[in-house]
């Protein structure tokens, strides 16, 4: 990788941000002589993205934003045999409808990034296209007679699996991704591909394939691949799993809390991976980490860009809003329809059925509440609380005389939110 004094654009964007692993010798000329078609491929053995796909992402972001030409690929062909790279075990393999529906499932989500419109609008792939159209013989006489066995087992991907045994069919992917490239180079007119790191030797066996197969050079590009500042892998939840881009998989409520949740040692890295905040305003808030870390203004900022991005700007502001009441102690009362009904999905949740002694018209009995939500294991228990003062409903502490509450003092949408100390909340929706 050559260093340039002034590197152009996109590059001199990407080594700011820190997203500038490695590249080949002459990509800079090249961006310098004109417009760039890049790509980069995703993998669709899954039904969403997750948030460990957001570096490539935003990688194509920048390009497009200095004037080149991004193509997303959804790998519905590759996706059939799966990459070898950064795995220890061989991948289960899919039927061809479930890669068909999680292509299109990643096709939306990668939608919500790029600009599809104008002179270097992107364009999004499915190498199934060309990969399950071309026969073996074909494959094998045009594109594998290029490589050597001895270079293919001199790739990482493939040297890390050599003592615990990897599969033909592993074994033949860096050929099926260079024969992407190489196709792209040919529809597309693509003379640079990126991915991670760990993606360095598959992209450059496109290079030496599009290099004999057609005479012409090709570029690469890597982005870091990204650890937390204690060494763990970037992208997963609190609970150890991961953290999807799609709102069915991981709710925006909880994707936001997984960015509020950053490290102070790692917010500002992240503010210049996952947003598109300027220098200034990034330098700003690394100086409120310094100052004032206890607002949390960075990882504020970071959580809101990236849940209006991936999301929505309502499913940002509604994510804000739930998060302020459970950690901030917001206000009850001032809750929005859409924010009570983020609640149901992230709380406790009961649907209020009076005590059969109870008339209907007499209100809402607390010890029922606090039973229905397993606040409380029986109403004897639940009547020790109020005694004891520890449960409040919509923000108002109760007594041992309010057992019973009046329809007047329910939330919008007919909601009761029950808190039981400082931290464990409740919903109950009264029909």
């Amino acid at each position: 990788m050559s260093e340039l004094t002034n590197p152009p654009a996109p590059l001199a964007e990407l080594a700011w941000r820190e997203l500038l692993n490695q590249h080949t010798e002459g990509l800079p000329a090249a961006f310098l002589a004109g417009q760039v078609t890049a790509y980069v491929g995703f993998d669709p053995t899954a039904s969403s993205l997750h948030v460990g796909n957001l570096i490539p992402i935003m990688g194509l972001v920048h390009l497009q934003r200095a004037g080149h030409r991004p193509i997303a690929l959804v790998g519905g062909g590759t996706g059939m045999i799966g990459d070898p790279s950064g795995r220890s075990s061989e991948r289960n393999l899919q039927d061809l409808d479930t890669i068909r529906v999680n292509a299109e499932a990643i096709r939306r989500q990668l939608a919500k990034f790029l600009d599809f419109e104008g002179p270097n609008a992107a364009k999004l792939v499915d190498n199934a296209d060309w990969l399950c159209a071309v026969s073996l013989i074909d494959f094998l006489r045009d594109t594998g007679k290029y490589f050597s066995v001895n270079y293919m087992m001199a790739k990482d991907s493939v040297k890390s699996r050599l003592e615990n045994g990897i599969s033909y069919t592993e074994f033949t992917y860096m050929l099926l991704q260079a024969y992407d490239y190489l196709e792209l180079h040919k529809r597309e007119g693509v003379t640079l591909q990126m991915g991670g790191s760990d993606q360095w030797g598959n992209i450059t066996a496109g290079l030496e394939l599009i290099r004999k197969a057609s005479g012409t050079e090709a570029h690469a590009l890597t982005f870091p691949l990204i650890t937390n500042a204690d060494g763990t892998k970037f992208g997963k939840s609190t609970g150890g799993g991961s953290v999807w881009l799609d709102p069915e998989r991981t709710s925006p409520y909880k994707f936001y809390q997984f960015w509020m949740g950053a490290d102070d040692r790692d917010v500002s890295r992240y503010l210049r991976f996952y947003t598109l905040l300027s220098p200034e305003e990034i330098t700003a808030l690394d100086e409120a980490v310094r100052t004032d870390p206890g607002k949390r203004a960075a990882q504020r900022a970071l959580a809101h860009d990236v849940t209006t991005r991936v999301h929505s700007a309502e499913a940002a502001r509604v994510a804000q809003e739930v998060s302020a009441l459970l950690f901030e102690k917001g206000d009850p009362q001032q809750l929005s329809e859409a924010a009570l009904a983020a609640l149901r999905a992230e709380i406790p949740f009961a649907d209020y059925v009076p005590p059969a002694e109870q008339a209907p018209e007499s209100g809402i009995d607390v010890y029922e509440c606090l039973t229905l939500l397993g606040i409380a294991a029986s109403r004897g228990a639940a009547k020790r609380l109020l005694e004891q003062g520890g449960v409040s409903v919509n923000g108002a502490k109760l007594t041992a005389a309010d057992r019973v509450i009046s329809e007047e003092r329910l939330l919008r949408g007919r909601h009761l939110l029950v808190k039981k100390g400082q931290r464990e909340f409740g919903l109950v929706r009264v029909p």
